[in-house]
């Protein structure tokens, strides 16, 4: 049994009274948020006792389909990782026992697939904001993907980090045309190297540049 130590209006509220919330919380602790037509009709109150069933009953009668309608909007923005859905659930204060289910929507609609994920990053990356294969790793690595997902993709998508240093020498050359070539090499190259690319893939670059 958890008792409801108190209740808060949430901040930054709308003036519409459908749209007001209110946070419960059991024992000192967040237990979840809950719009004021729900939290009138479920009678909740400060002193009220309920069980883990009844927690879960309210939230997922009065909280689903809200939650899931905003997570919905956020998954078609553009793909996710299981790590930023994981990250959106807690920001949001998304009960735990919704985040089962909401996963298992997500999967069946497509939008959780951590290597789809991978490789549609891999691909803007590559064609938009080149990054070396260090650079990727390490962003791939702190979207939750896993190591092995990672080494294979980036062994089959065949990312090509001479293009890409090039590409990123092209795009900032600006910041170089009026120094003589060896100070202008010497940019490019610590340019490159704050970027991750080895010394091999940066003068085979420079040199074809």
């Amino acid at each position: 049994m958890s008792i409801i130590t108190s209740i808060k209006p949430q901040k930054n509220l709308s003036a519409q009274a459908d749209k007001k919330r209110v946070s419960i919380y059991f024992d000192g602790k967040f237990g979840f948020g809950l719009d004021l037509e729900n939290y009138l009709r479920f009678g909740l109150k400060v002193g009220r006792e309920l069980t883990e069933e009844e927690i879960e009953k309210i939230v997922n009668q009065a909280e689903f389909q809200k939650v899931y309608n905003k997570l919905l909007k956020f998954a078609s923005l553009r793909p996710r990782s299981e790590k930023e859905y994981k990250f959106w659930l807690k920001r949001h204060k998304a009960h735990q026992s919704l985040h089962k289910e909401l996963f298992n929507r997500l999967k069946r609609l497509g939008f959780l697939d951590d290597r789809k994920f991978a490789v549609w990053w891999i691909d803007q990356r590559t064609t938009f904001r080149p990054r070396s294969i260090k650079a990727l790793r390490s962003e791939l690595g702190f979207k939750g993907i896993g190591r092995q997902i990672i080494d294979e993709l980036l062994s089959e998508m065949n990312v090509g980090e001479e293009k890409a240093a090039q590409k990123l020498v092209e795009k900032n050359k600006y910041k170089w045309e009026k120094l003589d070539e060896f100070n202008a090499r010497r940019k490019m190259t610590e340019f490159l190297l704050r970027r991750g690319f080895k010394w091999e893939v940066i003068k085979k670059s420079l040199d074809e540049f």
